[in-house]
C-alpha cells in the first residue's frame, strides 16, 4: 500500500480527509501544495487538470473529492472502525449529514471569504448577506439535529463528521454561531477535542496568517 495525498494543511477539505486517515491510523505520504513545491502542483495537474484538492494516489489510482477519497479509504483500507458502516440506512444518514456540511455550511462560509479576498471594489455585499442568511439558518437546524447527540449521524464518529469539523472550525470563524445554539456550539468543542481533528488544526495552526477576515485569538 501506497498512499500519496495533494493537499494543503490549512484547507477545509484537506482537513476533511486527514481527519479520516488519522481516524485509521494509516501511513501517507502528504505531496504539501505550497508556494515552496511547485513541482507537486506540476504533478497535480497532470493527475487532475482542474487542479482542485485534495487529490489522492493510491498504489497508481487517483481518486478526487474529499468525500470520495474518505469512502475510498473506508472500503480498502480501515479496520474494524468504519466512517461509512456497512447498515445501509445508516450510512444513507450519514452521506446526507456529510452533504449538509459541505453545501449549507462549508460552501457559504467560503463564500464570505471569497468575498473578503477581492480587491474592494469587486466585492459583493449581496452575496455576503445571503451567504450568512445560509449559516444562520443551518445553524438553527444543527441546532435542533444535535440535541441529545454526541455525533452527526449514529453512535461513532463517521465522514459526516469528518465533514462537521473543518466546516465548523472555520464557519464560526467567519460567522460566529450564536451563544443560544448551544447543541452546535458544545459539538464544535466536542469535535476539536477528537484526537485526530485536534492533530489536523495544530497542523495548520502555522498557516492562521492566509485566514483573509483574520483568525480569531482562540480555539
Amino acid at each position: 500500500m501506497k498512499l500519496a495525498l495533494y493537499a494543503h494543511p490549512f484547507s477545509s477539505y484537506c482537513q476533511k480527509v486527514l481527519i479520516a486517515l488519522y481516524e485509521h491510523g494509516l501511513p501517507f505520504e502528504l505531496k504539501m501544495l505550497g508556494p515552496d513545491t511547485p513541482a507537486n502542483f506540476g504533478e497535480l495537474a497532470r493527475i487532475w487538470p482542474l487542479q482542485r484538492f485534495p487529490v489522492l494516489v493510491d498504489d497508481g489510482r487517483s481518486l478526487m473529492e474529499a468525500s470520495v477519497i474518505i469512502e475510498h479509504i473506508d472500503l480498502h483500507h480501515a479496520g474494524s472502525a468504519r466512517l461509512l458502516p456497512a447498515d445501509a440506512r445508516l450510512a444513507l444518514d450519514i452521506r446526507f449529514m456529510d452533504r449538509f456540511f459541505d453545501n449549507y455550511i462549508m460552501t457559504p462560509m467560503q463564500r464570505i471569504v471569497a468575498d473578503a479576498m477581492r480587491a474592494a471594489d469587486k466585492r459583493d455585499a449581496q452575496t455576503v448577506v445571503e451567504a450568512r442568511t445560509l449559516l444562520d439558518t443551518a445553524y438553527t437546524w444543527l441546532n435542533a439535529r444535535m440535541a441529545g447527540r454526541e455525533w452527526a449521524s449514529g453512535d461513532a464518529l463517521s465522514l459526516a463528521d469528518c465533514a462537521a469539523a473543518p466546516s465548523l472550525f472555520y464557519a464560526d470563524w467567519a460567522h460566529p454561531i450564536d451563544a443560544r445554539l448551544a447543541h452546535v456550539r458544545a459539538y464544535r468543542s466536542r469535535l476539536l477535542s477528537r484526537p485526530s481533528i485536534a492533530r489536523v488544526v495544530d497542523e495548520a495552526r502555522p498557516y492562521r496568517k492566509l485566514f483573509p477576515l483574520g483568525a480569531p485569538d482562540r480555539d
